[in-house]
């Protein structure tokens, strides 16, 4: 099974660019199938990873950054992979 942790957090104002170099220099403890780093406006960065697991497994996670670098606590979900559908032509 497949089992993708996603974690997002908003930077602090005009901290984005801090918030993602951040985010992109932390390492985990094991290797994820894969990992994938986003931005979005209001200085967003999302992280995903990929995990081999069970969906209950105990699985590394990102920690949430220090000081005043986020506006809020850092957001987490976790999401199972189903029965992948051909793409529409």
């Amino acid at each position: 099974m497949t089992v993708a942790l996603m974690w997002e957090a908003r930077a602090a104002e005009g901290r984005g660019a801090e918030l993602l170099a951040w985010a992109k220099s932390q390492r985990l403890d094991g290797t994820p199938v894969r990992r994938e780093t986003f931005r979005a406006p209001q200085d967003r960065v999302l992280v995903i990873t990929w995990w081999d697991a069970a969906y209950d497994a105990e699985l590394p996670e990102l920690p949430e950054p220090t000081g005043d670098l986020v506006t809020r606590a850092v957001h987490r979900w976790r999401f199972e992979s189903v029965e992948s559908e051909p793409a529409r032509p």
